[in-house]
């Protein structure tokens, strides 16, 4: 059965988080796919998994790449997943897949500053529930440690 995190983002923005939770991703050996809204955004994050931590290595590429089906990371606008992601992470309010069930996890990171992304993170809950999905609910704590608060 398909499970869907929902991550609060409070005080934190995507660049800090999105790079931890992919990190234990591929330590757990997952094929992991992050889709966001815009190819800007895509572009914006490939740069910066390549930079975020001088001790750290993220393997990733973009759907665009000859490679997409070989990375362990794939950023995409897209619904379509070329390298065989068991987790899909959906940022900046990028739409939940027609395929979600093939997921063992879809990770869903909102804005908690954003009005518009928290009506659509309730609705997105309240859809999860009705489709009999396992929804877990993820907040960081003063330490930033997520924390499961539903």
């Amino acid at each position: 059965m398909t499970e869907i995190l929902f991550y609060h983002l409070h005080r934190r923005p995507i660049e800090r988080a999105l790079p931890q939770l992919l990190e234990k991703s591929v330590e757990r050996g997952w094929r992991v796919v992050v889709q966001a809204s815009s190819e800007e955004r895509i572009d914006a994050l490939d740069a910066h998994l390549w930079t975020y931590d001088d001790r750290s290595f993220l393997p990733h590429g973009t759907w665009r790449d000859a490679e997409a089906s070989e990375q362990p990371i794939l950023l995409t606008v897209n619904s379509e997943n070329p390298n065989s992601a068991t987790v899909r992470f959906l940022i900046d309010n990028a739409p939940v897949p027609d395929d979600a069930a093939g997921y063992e996890r879809i990770v869903l990171m909102f804005d908690g500053e954003d009005e518009e992304a928290l009506a659509l993170a309730r609705e997105r809950w309240t859809d999860a529930k009705a489709k009999g999905l396992e929804a877990t609910y993820w907040q960081s704590d003063e330490q930033g440690r997520w924390v499961k608060k539903a």
